[in-house]
C-alpha cells in the first residue's frame, strides 16, 4: 500500500499494521503480549488445541463463555491445531512464511523437538522476530523446570515482600508476573523490529517469568550488596516514603494517603489544621519523617478516624494531596474517568452479542490501538486461515479435521 493509504490504516487499526504475528503462547503471559501486539493492529493468529487454551478455564463464564479469554485474545484470529501432530507443525512450517513475529511461550526445547524452534523457522523466513517466553529463559541450570508466573515471583523476591510482616508472603489476585513478563515479551519483540528495520536481520527474544520479577527488585540489590538487607514486606505502606499508606475513616472504610514529598505533606498538614506538624523536626523532611513513621501515622489516622471518606476525599482533594479509598470494579464501573477514557470499551461478541473490556493502553495520539471484537471460540478461523495462508482446500480441511490434527468450530462449520 502507499504510504497514505498506510497513515489511514495506522489510524483506524494502529501502529503495527502490516506486521502479521503467529501466536503458540498458552496461559497468560504469551497471550497477553500477543494481545498488546494485536491491540495495535497487528494482524494475529493464536494457535489452541482443541481443547482450548488453559485461560479459557480460568475466571467466570457466562453461557459456557470464558470471561477471561474473552479479552486476552480479543483481536486475534482462532485456529486450532494438535501441535504433536507431524502433519500439523509441517502445517505451522508452511504459514511461518507469512508471520514475521512469533510469540511463544513453551518449556525450553519443546518446539525444538517438534522442528518449530527458532533456527527451524528462521529457514521459512529468514528475518523472522520470535519471542520465546520461559520460567527461566532459554538457558541456565533451571532451563528445563515448568515454571508458572507464581514461581518466578517466589523465586525473584517479589512475592517476599508483598503483603503484612507478621504473615506469610501474600499475593495479589491475578496472574501478576505473567503480566509483567507480557509487557517486557512486547516491549522486547517491538526493539527486535526496530532493529531488524534497520539491519534486514531478525532475532529471538529471550524472556524469563523468573527475571522479569526480578527486575522488579531492582532497588533492593544494591541495598543487599552494601547493607545486607533484604527488605521485608510492609502491608500498605511504602517503605521509606512516609506517609502512604491506609488510614481508616468515620465510617468505617480506608484511605489511601500518599503525601511523602515535603511540599505534599506541608498541603496535608494545612488541610488537617496542623501546619506545625510541617516544621516538626520529626516530620519536615522525608527522612525524619520515615524515621517517626509510626507517630506520624498515629496523628493522620486519629484525624481520618474522625471524618467521613466522603469528607475526607473533598477536603484532600481541594488542596491537591494525592488520595483515594480502595475501588473495586464497582467503582470502577461507576466512575467518570474511566468512562471518558474509554477504559471500559464495549466490544461485540459473536456469542454474547456485546462484552465490556478493558480499554487500550497506552494511549498513541495520531496511530492508536483498538478493541475491533472480542475473544473467538476454539477453531473459530481454522477453516479460513488455512485456506488462505496453507493453501488447502475445504476437503483438504476435512481429512485433517477427521484425523485429529486440525479442529474447526462447528458454529464455523455451520455457517459455511
Amino acid at each position: 500500500m502507499d504510504k497514505e493509504q498506510l497513515i489511514r490504516e495506522m489510524k483506524a487499526r494502529g501502529p503495527l499494521v502490516g506486521h502479521r504475528v503467529f501466536e503458540l503462547g498458552s496461559t497468560a503471559s504469551g497471550p497477553f503480549c500477543a494481545r498488546l501486539l494485536a491491540d495495535f493492529g497487528a494482524d494475529v493468529v493464536k494457535v489452541e488445541a482443541a481443547e482450548g487454551d488453559t485461560i479459557r478455564e480460568l475466571g467466570a463464564t457466562v453461557n459456557g463463555k470464558s470471561l477471561y479469554a474473552a479479552t486476552i485474545t480479543r483481536n486475534k484470529q482462532i485456529i486450532s491445531l494438535d501441535l504433536r501432530a507431524p502433519k500439523a507443525q509441517a502445517l505451522v512450517r508452511t504459514m511461518a512464511e507469512q508471520f514475521d513475529i512469533v510469540v511463544e511461550n513453551f518449556r525450553p526445547g519443546t518446539l525444538e523437538k517438534w522442528g518449530l524452534g527458532y533456527e527451524d523457522l528462521r529457514k521459512c523466513r529468514p528475518d523472522v522476530v520470535m519471542t520465546r517466553i520461559s520460567g527461566y529463559g532459554q538457558t541456565g541450570p533451571y532451563a528445563q523446570k515448568p515454571g508458572y508466573g507464581v514461581i518466578g515471583e517466589a523465586m525473584s523476591g517479589l512475592r517476599h515482600m508483598i503483603g503484612d510482616a507478621d504473615r506469610p508472603p501474600s499475593r495479589a489476585a491475578i496472574p501478576l508476573t505473567d503480566y509483567i513478563t507480557g509487557l517486557y515479551a512486547a516491549l522486547g519483540t517491538l526493539m527486535a523490529v526496530h532493529a531488524r528495520e534497520k539491519t534486514g536481520q531478525g532475532q529471538y527474544v529471550d524472556v524469563s517469568l523468573l527475571e522479569s520479577a526480578f527486575s522488579f527488585m531492582e532497588a533492593y540489590v544494591p541495598q543487599f550488596e552494601k547493607t545486607g538487607r533484604t527488605g521485608m514486606r510492609s502491608g500498605p505502606r511504602l517503605p521509606n516514603s512516609a506517609p502512604n499508606t491506609l488510614f481508616p475513616t468515620a465510617d468505617g472504610d480506608w484511605i489511601h494517603i500518599a503525601a511523602f514529598a515535603d511540599s505534599v505533606f506541608r498541603r496535608l498538614a494545612a488541610v488537617m489544621e496542623q501546619p506545625e506538624l510541617g516544621t516538626d523536626p520529626r516530620f519536615a523532611t522525608q527522612a525524619a519523617r520515615n524515621a517517626h513513621e509510626a507517630p506520624l501515622e498515629a496523628i493522620i489516622g486519629e484525624w481520618t478516624a474522625a471524618r467521613t471518606l466522603a469528607q475526607l476525599q473533598a477536603a484532600l482533594d481541594e488542596r491537591d494531596v494525592p488520595a483515594t479509598r480502595i475501588y473495586t470494579m464497582a467503582d470502577i464501573f461507576a466512575d467518570a474517568h474511566f468512562r471518558e477514557r474509554d477504559m471500559l470499551v464495549r466490544a461485540p461478541d459473536d456469542d454474547l452479542g456485546e462484552v465490556t473490556l478493558a480499554g487500550v493502553v497506552p494511549r498513541l495520539s495520531a496511530t492508536p490501538g483498538h478493541v475491533r471484537w472480542s475473544g473467538r471460540r476454539i477453531g473459530q478461523d481454522t477453516r479460513d486461515v488455512l485456506r488462505s495462508m496453507a493453501r488447502l482446500s475445504d476437503a483438504d480441511i476435512d481429512a485433517l479435521e477427521a484425523e485429529g490434527v486440525v479442529f474447526c468450530d462447528p458454529q464455523a462449520r455451520a455457517n459455511r
